[in-house]
């Protein structure tokens, strides 16, 4: 698609919004709580994965998907030209940023979390000992922070604290009001 049409921000409406952080850090929760106060769809990526098996395969020792990114990408960026042909704003979840083109968002949250938080969030949902560990790592280490800092423009990446729904709920209304602002 060209830069000037529907996944462009130069034409776009409404803004597109992407919602990113290690898992359990409470994409989903915020995302789907920012859609539905902004009158905007909301896309959780890893349910579109699922739900139209846009992966190739399951890695049974992480129980994980191995992602079809290009089927991914392809369905996406239909789902977002039609979204903006009808004026719609857009809040997408995923735990990963850096495969997304950069013309597709306005915005991109970076949730964060202690790692006290996270280790109980990660245990609840009880992920295994070594995809716990992982996770925790790629928190400590920024990886998608990082890996947002170089995908999207400085400017247009926030990092967000999200341990208590306080947070989430602070982060939510400072969406709101960039929204407002667009």
């Amino acid at each position: 698609m060209s830069e000037v049409d529907g996944t462009s921000p130069i034409s776009r409406k409404r803004p597109f919004i992407l919602v990113t952080g290690t898992p359990c850090v409470g994409k989903t929760a915020t995302a789907s709580l920012l859609a539905e106060r902004s009158g905007f769809k909301h896309m959780c990526v890893g349910d579109l994965v699922k739900e139209h098996k846009f992966y190739d395969g399951l890695d049974e020792k992480l129980d994980s998907y191995y992602l079809d990114e290009e089927k991914l990408l392809d369905y996406m960026e239909t789902s977002l030209k039609e979204c903006d042909d009808e004026g719609l704003g857009v809040v997408c979840d995923y735990h990963s940023c850096e495969l997304f083109p950069e013309r597709w968002f306005d915005l991109v949250l970076v949730l964060r979390a202690k790692t006290d938080v996270l280790f109980d969030r990660l245990s609840k949902r009880e992920y295994s000992d070594q995809k716990r560990q992982e996770n925790l790592e790629c928190e400590i280490m920024q990886v998608v922070l990082d890996e947002a800092k170089e995908a999207y423009a400085k400017d247009i990446v926030i990092q967000l604290p999200s341990n208590t729904i306080e947070e989430m709920e602070s982060n939510i209304q400072r969406a709101q009001t960039w929204v407002e602002q667009w």
